[in-house]
């Protein structure tokens, strides 16, 4: 019997993103999946597009926060209503590759791990491929993870049978990233699924996008979720800066423009 698959997509104002994000989880040529979108009082038409996919897909379902709470909230309230046994974060503007679950949940089997994750490729606002590659080491140590998030959120999966559910911070950024922390201080070290799964949508609101947002929001990673003090958090924010300028580029790979 397959196991069920539950797919966490907080949305906001993603009438442009969240028809296609939808209809590439439909797509997976694994089926046994649920998606649970939950709405941080979007006023836009994300509602309404969403309620048009379930019409005809059974395996969707809508929620509401009744005020605006961000990110982590919309997916606290996901992660509770969840009934999969494996937790996979999509959020509303990304893109999943057709086989993306079928493989992921088959290295986890076969491989008897609670976690993992893979590479991901980069599109911009419109879709179009940035033709970059995200990868990983193959062994993602615990302090690897320490000073830099090489876990894209949209590849990441856990089992909820080891782990239980795992609360998202209440931190407005950087979410995803503690999550793994949490997943890695447990078991120590994580294989990537050393293929390209997903696509990353970069927007030009993004945290990514915005070198100094980053910096100070890990800041604030260090000293609210680790609970460091000011000294030491600037210690880890340099080995941080050091990680993205000199060793994450070896994980940046140009792929060839597709014709």
């Amino acid at each position: 019997m397959e196991v069920l698959v539950s797919i966490i997509t907080p949305t906001y104002n993603s009438e442009k993103f969240i028809g296609e994000t939808v209809r590439s989880v439909q797509g997976q040529t694994c089926s046994h999946w649920e998606m649970i979108i939950v709405d941080d009082c979007s006023s836009d038409k994300t509602e309404s597009i969403v309620k048009e996919f379930i019409k005809g897909d059974g395996r969707i379902s809508f929620y509401q926060l009744q005020k605006n709470s961000g990110a982590g909230v919309a997916r606290n309230q996901a992660i509770d209503l969840a009934k999969g046994r494996y937790i996979a974060f999509l959020d509303s503007d990304d893109l999943w590759k057709a086989e993306k679950l079928e493989k992921q949940v088959s290295f986890l089997e076969s491989h008897n791990l609670p976690f993992a994750f893979s590479f991901y490729e980069c599109i911009n606002e419109e879709g179009i491929p940035l033709n970059i590659r995200v990868e990983a080491p193959q062994n993602l140590k615990y302090w690897q993870l320490f000073f830099c998030n090489f876990v894209g959120n949209l590849t990441g999966m856990y089992d909820t049978h080891f782990f239980g559910k795992i609360p998202i911070s209440s931190i407005r950024k950087r979410q995803d990233w503690m999550v793994w922390l949490t997943v890695l201080k447990k078991i120590r070290s994580a294989q990537v699924i050393p293929e390209s799964l997903a696509f990353y949508r970069v927007r030009k609101d993004s945290i990514s996008s915005s070198k100094l947002k980053l910096i100070q929001h890990n800041f604030r990673v260090y000293r609210l979720f680790h609970r460091l003090n000011v000294f030491v958090s600037l210690c880890c924010l340099a080995g941080f800066l050091f990680t993205q300028l000199v060793i994450k580029p070896r994980y940046i790979k140009k792929l060839k423009p597709s014709t």
